[in-house]
């Protein structure tokens, strides 16, 4: 099924051996998670984003599990396929492996299919006229930055991306007004934590949002740039597709951070020690954290060796907002 002219596109890939394996010079592998690509990367990828105009004879996908989500990857799939090219897709049974089947053949026609090792692999005829033009644009939209009900723009797929996250709203509603200087929000999705920095803290003097999905970053701007417009001023704000595991470029006052601690259906409670560890890495001397995590979650040891001053604030609907102050060298 290779293609002979070796143009092929991945969508959503994922490092690993077998793809170090079988990838060609021709190969374009695009991937909107920063660990992920950067993975990738160190393996000797090539990682971008094709443009529009750019066709491939082959583009595989690997389809997230939020449908709209997943409909516009198959979207992207189909118009980046060239006539006769061939998509070819893979979801785990558990995760809508049918449904996404069904999906993709909606779009494109009939498919076959093959299960193994419990996944499912389908993949479209020789791409052709059979391709339907108004369900591919109607999918495509899926993926533009929209309002959520809470007035937010947000795209399918991010993390609490239909409304407001409880945990990131208990947060704003505790955050002191005294928060001033150079300020950093790690892990900041669609900005709706940073928005309410810029609401509530007249003294914070500039801006940063560090976030991992790039399909994030967008709507940040967007939400930003309301934010300022609400509260009548403007400040330097930057948004950065970044890992902050892997620590942070600038020195700041402050640093708010709603840590994710769950990657698909895994719990993994390091990722938020790293994000602690990385703001205490970044912060000045006089620096304060405000952060929230879910109640169970064992981040005050972290939290213990590396401030002098760890408060809870508030305990909450399964949730808690910590303060840390003192910088341990």
């Amino acid at each position: 099924m290779l293609p002979a002219d070796g143009r092929v596109l991945f969508l959503r890939a994922r490092d690993g051996f077998r793809l170090r394996e079988m990838a060609r010079p021709g190969w374009v592998c695009e991937q909107s998670f920063k660990p992920f690509a950067d993975a990738l990367l160190r393996s000797g990828l090539q990682v971008a984003e094709p443009s529009v105009q750019e066709h491939f004879a082959l583009v595989l996908v690997l389809p997230p599990r939020q449908r709209d989500e997943a409909r516009a990857l198959f979207a992207r799939a189909v118009r980046h396929a060239q006539p006769g090219g061939i998509v070819l897709a893979c979801i785990p049974n558990a995760e809508g492996a049918k449904s996404g089947e069904g999906d993709l053949a909606r779009l494109a026609g009939p498919l076959a299919h093959l299960s193994k090792h419990k996944c499912r692999v389908f993949w479209s005829a020789p791409l052709d006229e059979r391709v339907d033009a108004s369900l591919l644009d109607e999918w495509l939209a899926l993926d533009e930055p929209r309002a959520n009900p809470a007035g937010y723009a947000s795209r399918p797929g991010l993390f609490a991306w239909d409304r407001v996250d409880v945990a990131s709203a208990l947060l704003a509603a505790h955050l002191p007004a005294d928060l001033h200087g150079r300020v950093a929000d790690l892990g900041a999705g669609y900005g709706y934590l940073s928005a309410q920095v810029l609401a509530r803290c007249p003294k914070v003097e500039s801006l940063d949002l560090y976030e991992a999905e790039s399909r994030a970053l967008e709507p940040a701007r967007i939400n930003l740039a309301e934010a300022q417009r609400a509260c009548g001023r403007e400040l330097p704000v930057a948004v950065h597709w970044h890992d902050v595991a892997t620590g942070l470029p600038q020195r700041y006052d402050a640093i708010v951070s709603n840590p994710p601690f769950h990657q698909g259906r895994e719990d993994l409670p390091a990722l938020g020690r790293a994000f602690i560890q990385t703001a205490a890495d970044a912060l000045l001397p006089h620096g304060r954290l405000w952060l929230v995590a879910n109640r169970h979650l064992p981040y005050e040891a972290t939290l213990a060796s590396r401030f002098n001053d760890v408060r809870t604030v508030v305990t909450q609907e399964g949730f808690k907002v910590i303060e840390a102050r003192g910088v341990r060298a």
